[in-house]
């Protein structure tokens, strides 16, 4: 572990010994971040990361008395807006690599999951940011000028590590602002994540578990809010081998139950509610596609008076489980992971699709 507040120079021998067994400058390798002259990759990467853990800026950095110790501001700078660098897939690697680790650690029965969930990255004041777009904020209930932030991570129930992220653009036209930049090269790695970032919610969340299956993470289910919790959804994710468990709200679906359709207010007739604590019960009921699932009734703890409805895949799991597998591992996915990435884009007039995997490390730091 590194701590945050310890000595400089204490920090610097454990953050050594750390990307040492992490393998850091393989994965840096493997992920097309390389120089081809001047000061390595690896030491650049090093010198950005470091300052994460110091809680320095790079700017007040070079403007120090310690400033010695860096080369020249162009260099990160640079370094930072290469767009053949491929951060995602750096990302996805030092993640696997650090799942793999736990699953050594942790008992094969513990159940693990793929963290599915997005914000929105306000930009209100913004006119010129490549990408720039007219995002719905399901919170605020209200349009917003900025970008969605979709994250996906893996969780044991313990620890919670990034997976993948994207920063979605609207996938409309007329909602966006502004295009990708003409100067950017077609065959870069930068211009492959912008044109990833105009793809629909849906297509970007399957598009993110698939390459974290494909990198060999191993999850048993994938969590998800009301928001990403559809028919059409579920059965993608199904097709990839991963049960869901997730919440819903009711819209216009409706269930098979004894042959009939009913709507989940009209399901809750079949389930008693007397004596009753915290899970009134549940029904296995069928999607209109032929999809098995079991829906538990949970009662509202902001209002009692109402219920929330989990949906699950796995129709043999208890209903306690499913709450357990939902709450538990759910509340270990928290935006803060991703809020430096928040606080980055506040300050630039770029896109820059590599810059949020940088920011990430507040996560690990902790």
């Amino acid at each position: 572990m590194i701590y945050q507040n310890e000595s400089s120079e204490n920090t610097q021998n454990q953050f050594s010994a750390a990307i040492k067994e992490l393998q850091i400058g393989k994965i840096l390798r493997r992920s097309n971040i390389t120089k081809n002259c001047g000061v390595p990759a690896y030491e650049v990467f090093q010198f950005l990361l470091l300052l994460v853990f110091r809680s320095r800026n790079l700017f007040r950095f070079l403007n120090s008395r310690h400033k010695d110790q860096a080369v020249s501001k162009n260099t990160y700078y640079r370094f930072l807006n290469d767009t053949s660098f491929n951060w995602k897939k750096f990302l996805l690697l030092l993640s696997g690599s650090v799942i793999s680790v736990f699953d050594r650690l942790t008992r094969p029965e513990r159940v693990k999951v793929l963290v599915l969930d997005d914000s929105v990255i306000k930009r209100n004041r913004s006119k010129k940011v490549e990408l720039l777009s007219r995002v719905y904020d399901h919170v605020e209930h209200r349009f917003q000028k900025g970008f969605a932030l979709l994250t996906l991570g893996w969780s044991d129930g313990y620890s919670f590590i990034p997976v993948g992220f994207n920063l979605l653009s609207s996938a409309r036209k007329s909602n966006r602002y502004q295009e990708i930049s003409d100067n950017m090269d077609h065959r870069s790695n930068g211009y492959k994540t912008c044109r990833e970032s105009m793809l629909s919610k849906p297509e970007a969340a399957i598009l993110l578990i698939r390459r974290a299956l494909s990198a060999g993470i191993r999850a048993d289910y994938v969590l998800m809010d009301s928001w990403f919790t559809t028919e059409p959804m579920v059965q993608s994710i199904l097709a990839e081998g991963l049960d869901v468990i997730g919440m819903v709200k009711q819209l216009k679906q409706r269930y098979i139950f004894h042959g009939k359709l009913y709507t989940l207010p009209e399901l809750q007739k079949f389930v008693c509610f007397e004596g009753a604590k915290n899970i009134f019960g549940s029904l296995c009921v069928t999607t209109k596609n032929g999809i098995p699932v079991k829906i538990v009734f949970v009662r509202n703890r902001n209002k009692k008076s109402e219920c929330l409805y989990l949906l699950s895949t796995n129709c043999s799991l208890s209903d306690s489980e499913i709450v357990r597998i939902y709450g538990n591992q759910w509340s270990k996915m928290t935006i803060s992971a991703f809020s430096t990435i928040c606080r980055y884009f506040r300050n630039t007039d770029k896109y820059s699709p590599e810059f949020p995997c940088l920011a990430q490390v507040q996560t690990w730091k902790k």
